[in-house]
């Protein structure tokens, strides 16, 4: 993904010791930030800017109060490091304040890392507003297999495509998830088993090397379509609703997509989530995955979906639920977790030749977020994996049990029950990513 262009500005009124200070500022910005950034030559305040998606302050001191009608009228967004350490000095809050204050958007990040994020997040933006192609596979959504529970989701609706599209500038490209599976059927075995040879893939016993094999030659054919469209940046695929066009399930293709080509996934279809994850994992760049949530709270109507009897025996139960899907804990990219196995099939409702990932995250503090259907707020949630819990035979043979502050709020005012959960303490950084893209942050 192309780096955010950033712009140091420089007051007019600075002296030569100052000036000599902002030259030095500068440097250690372009060593701090050169990976995430590039960092332009410096302009003075008023004079025109080149074309840049953020202004940088190295430096700042009183002139800026006397020249914020300048700064407004750049309309971009501005960052201040200026401290040596490459982050704001404490000296500069009331600064940055009066700049707020005047309807300007002004970051003042305190640490390095949460300062990348605010830079990615722009880079993010960006990208989206050049029109990133996101690439979903599917024929008749709702119509298929469990169509009772399919038939209900807002993510099928043109009005959330023409959402998606409208507000972020991206581009939903949609091609037959059928005719895919065709493409993959084709696939000689003798080429998935040339492609598929320097795969590292931890795998069950018990899953045949046909399960592979078309696991493999889904990715095949996913990788002509993706190179055919050009410049995707994220796939999926109605794979339950419509599991009958297919002999496998889309997981480890997914899993090769992302770890070789970057290109990050949704599952179900879900082109919320698919978003959700594209702008907060290139803004965070940390651990993250889509699962089902089961509040302890939904009692039977969680329980009997996953076809299991009582939820584990624990103090505190209305602030805790199950983090469940297709059987385990939910499907994540094999480098971020500290358990991954490929394993069969566990739904009923998927081929006899499909598989699951069994993955887990280790245990400890987490955060979950998602975009609602509005696309002007998302949902943030601190939390925390306690432990995984098994039931044998079930839906839910590895699950995430997951606790949160304040079970009742929550049920109140979830969006959906697909969540992404991001690995360690994320708020304050979620905090900047919905100052970049204008989402009111809803905090449960």
């Amino acid at each position: 993904m192309p780096k955010a262009r950033l712009i140091p500005l420089c007051f007019k009124a600075a002296n030569e010791r100052e000036r000599g200070e902002f030259d030095a500022q500068a440097a250690v910005l372009k060593e701090s930030y050169g990976d995430v950034a590039e960092i332009l030559a410096p302009v003075e305040v008023g004079e025109p800017l080149p074309e840049a998606d953020a202004i940088v302050f190295p430096q700042l001191i009183g002139a800026a109060f006397h020249d914020s009608d300048l700064l407004a009228a750049y309309g971009l967004p501005m960052i201040a490091l200026t401290s040596r350490f490459g982050t704001v000095e404490m000296w500069d809050w009331e600064i940055v304040a009066y700049l707020r204050e005047k309807g300007m958007n002004v970051y003042s990040p305190y640490s390095v890392e949460l300062a990348k994020v605010v830079i990615r997040s722009i880079a993010t933006k960006k990208a989206m507003r050049g029109g990133a192609k996101f690439l979903m596979f599917q024929d008749s959504p709702g119509e298929g297999m469990q169509a009772y529970i399919f038939k209900r989701f807002f993510w099928w609706e043109e009005e959330c495509t023409r959402r998606l599209e409208d507000t972020f500038g991206v581009r939903l490209v949609y091609r037959s998830y059928k005719e895919l599976n065709e493409r993959a059927a084709a696939v000689p075995d003798s080429l998935a088993r040339e492609v598929g040879a320097s795969w590292h893939v931890p795998t069950d016993p018990g899953l045949a090397e046909a399960a592979f094999l078309g696991a493999v030659k889904l990715y095949i054919a996913v990788k002509e379509v993706i190179d055919e469209i050009g410049g995707v940046e994220g796939v999926g695929a109605n794979c339950l609703n419509e599991s009958f066009n297919s002999k496998t399930t889309p997981c480890l293709a997914w899993n090769e997509l992302f770890e070789r080509d970057d290109i990050i996934f949704a599952c179900e279809g879900d082109t919320l989530t698919m978003i959700s994850t594209f702008i907060l994992y290139r803004s965070l760049k940390q651990p993250m995955m889509m699962t089902n949530l089961y509040p302890f709270l939904v009692g039977m109507a969680a329980l009997a979906h996953e076809k299991i009897d009582k939820f584990p025996d624990i103090d505190d139960p209305d602030n805790h639920a199950l983090g469940v899907h297709c059987g385990y804990y939910g499907f994540a990219p094999q480098s971020f977790c500290s358990k991954w196995v490929m394993r069969p099939k566990a739904l009923e409702i998927v081929d006899g030749n499909a598989h699951v990932i069994d993955c887990e995250f280790p245990p400890g503090p987490v955060t979950l977020a998602k975009i609602y259907p509005d696309l002007k707020r998302f949902s943030v949630i601190e939390a925390e994996i306690e432990r995984y819990v098994q039931y044998p035979g079930s839906d839910c043979r590895n699950g995430a049990l997951i606790r949160w502050k304040d079970g009742h709020r929550i049920m109140e005012h979830l969006c959906s029950h697909h969540s992404l959960i991001i690995a360690g303490s994320q708020k304050p950084a979620l905090l900047q990513i919905a100052k970049t893209f204008g989402f009111e942050l809803v905090s449960l």
